[in-house]
């Protein structure tokens, strides 16, 4: 299979998926989101890391330690493509109690979350739970400026193989994790 449909994240917390560390993604969406709200426009998509708006003050400090800052309209010639997922679950969440019951689960620090919530209060916090797939092999990518702005969904000018590829987590690891936050969130 190929990939041209990409999800923009910051690139630690891109790192943290590609690692198992966490397998949830919170979203309230970017400025050029269509009619200005997040929605789930693909479930198999190639995680594009971005490093601008990184900022090491909103994540847990494991995760913070990891940020590399840099200039505003900053971004890199080529871009690593190391992973693709599935959304497997989506979760609108609008209680504080059951965000922060998320914590533990997430790279994002309770300071953010807050922000995060408060922000557009009238929509939800989108909880994404993924199921990512290492690549055996890193693509590079030309940076296009198609690339680039506050938008959580693309199309990339590559398709991306996703074999061969392996699971970061195995069957089991990834089910524990997704009971648990089920869990949490009904």
């Amino acid at each position: 299979m190929e990939l041209t449909a990409a999800l923009k994240e910051w690139q630690v917390a891109v790192q943290a998926l590609e690692q198992g560390e966490t397998i949830l993604l919170l979203r309230k969406g970017g400025i050029r989101e269509s009619g200005g709200k997040f929605t789930v426009e693909r479930d198999r998509v190639c995680l594009y890391p971005t490093f601008e708006h990184q900022q090491p003050a909103l994540l847990k400090p494991p995760y913070a330690d990891r940020v590399q800052p840099v200039a505003s309209g900053w971004h890199p010639e080529t871009v690593r493509i190391g992973a693709w997922a599935i959304v497997t679950d989506v979760f609108p969440i609008q209680a504080e109690t059951a965000v922060m019951a998320l914590l533990p689960h997430h790279i994002w620090n309770e300071q953010f979350v807050r922000e995060r919530l408060l922000w557009k209060p009238t929509q939800p916090l989108w909880v994404l739970a993924l199921r990512v797939y290492q690549l055996e092999q890193a693509h590079l990518i030309p940076y296009s400026s198609h690339y680039g702005g506050c938008k959580s969904w693309m199309e990339l000018e590559t398709a991306i193989a996703t074999d061969p590829c392996h699971p970061v987590l195995s069957d089991s690891a990834y089910a524990e994790q997704l009971d648990t936050i089920r869990a949490l969130v009904a």
